[in-house]
């Protein structure tokens, strides 16, 4: 059984600040800084370039691919590390495309973040042609595949709402129609067991910043299932998925299995500092931090429904269907963020009108929860959200 009190001792979190925003940055793992600064000084400082063999640079993608293999429920192997989600993203739809030409449809949802579908409409008007992008409402997606759906590119869980699609349902339909499945897991990984293999899944992206805990702009990941290895080929062909970099073929050789989808130069320190979270993850039993996201989610959906009852639910309530964070709506939800903000109590604000709330039992607590409901439930009673300052757009919500 996991012992939550002692990976909570393992953070850096500042004093007075009930941090619930985990699904949007992690915070700082304390071992991350010595291992950082062991990379910087006794590896890039004396080993200098020697540290692409000497340290294990190059092999770092796939070595840390592996560890989050685990927590996703994916085969070794199957996941390379790198890049930004965006680019993950890109990378997976256009294989995905090419190898189930000639359908043309990408199906979405319009709880996916925004950022999948911009990656989606570019690449329509790259290839032209007649491809295109059919988004729907999150609860139509089952029902909107069919025999004309190429792949489906869906976020697992809603960003805004916390809503939770069924990963298996949802594959098994696109199969049964012919269509290939992207899953993006940036509000999943991390956040509950997922299963990829057992789901059958094609393709899946993610981000490390988040659950994951690998510090602002970390690197992203791709999962590639086994059998699409050899099919699956890289829209974006870089030197770092090339079969063998260092022979400096003039023409592009796609490695083998996922690595191929490696891009760019990794980068190092950033995947020190995820290395160092994942310390503390390998400490993690999956279905304990499920039990837990769970109660500290309802407690915290009890709390605030019946201490701010002009607030309205946006999560849904059953468990099958919610993912580890809890949103409400209101029409003043970015002045009762920065309300909040101000006392200590960290969350943020997704237009039009939620306010989100983030729950990582790695390091949050019934504690913090029942404080953040008492704060929350002043502010509301008091209107001390109402004033200019709360009201002021600031760049980042």
């Amino acid at each position: 059984m996991t012992d939550f009190a002692q990976t909570r001792t393992m953070f850096h979190l500042p004093d007075g600040m009930i941090y619930l925003d985990g699904n949007s940055l992690g915070p700082l793992p304390k071992a991350a800084v010595d291992r950082v600064a062991r990379t910087v000084k006794d590896e890039w400082g004396d080993m200098l370039i020697t540290g692409w063999n000497r340290a294990g640079w190059m092999d770092k993608p796939m070595s840390v691919g592996n560890r989050i293999a685990r927590l996703v429920g994916a085969e070794p192997g199957s996941i390379a590390m790198g890049d930004t989600l965006s680019i993950k993203v890109y990378q997976a739809l256009a294989s995905a495309l090419e190898m189930n030409a000639p359908r043309k449809v990408i199906l979405s949802d319009s709880g996916n973040f925004p950022s999948d579908l911009y990656m989606a409409q570019g690449l329509c008007r790259t290839l032209g042609n007649g491809y295109s992008l059919k988004i729907v409402t999150p609860e139509e997606v089952l029902d909107a595949i069919d025999d004309t759906v190429a792949v489906t590119m869906l976020t697992e869980v809603d960003y805004r709402t916390g809503r939770k699609h069924d990963m298996a349902a949802i594959t098994k339909r696109a199969h049964d129609h012919g269509a290939l499945t992207i899953w993006d897991l940036a509000h999943s990984a991390g956040a509950f067991p997922v299963e990829l293999a057992k789901a059958g899944a094609d393709f899946a992206c993610g981000c490390t910043y988040k659950y994951l805990n690998s510090g602002p702009g970390g690197p992203a990941f791709i999962y590639v299932a086994p059998r699409h290895h050899d099919r699956a080929r890289p829209a974006l062909s870089g030197w770092q998925g090339h079969d063998a970099p260092f022979a400096f073929d003039l023409d592009y050789r796609p490695a083998g299995g996922a690595e191929r989808m490696r891009v760019g130069t990794p980068p190092i320190l950033q995947l020190a500092a995820l290395e160092a979270s994942l310390d503390i993850w390998d400490t993690v039993d999956m279905a304990a931090l499920r039990a837990r996201s769970l109660a500290l989610t309802d407690q915290f959906i009890a709390g605030v429904e019946a201490a701010c009852p002009t607030l309205t639910l946006a999560t849904p309530r059953d468990h099958a269907m919610r993912g580890s964070q809890v949103s409400f709506r209101h029409p003043e939800g970015y002045a009762i963020m920065q309300a909040l903000i101000a006392r200590g109590v960290i969350g943020d604000f997704r237009a039009p009108d939620i306010i989100r709330f983030g729950f990582t039992p790695l390091y949050t607590t019934t504690d913090d929860v029942a404080k953040a409901v008492a704060i929350l439930s002043e502010i509301i009673a008091k209107s001390l959200w109402d004033t200019p300052e709360f009201k002021t757009r600031k760049k980042v919500t």
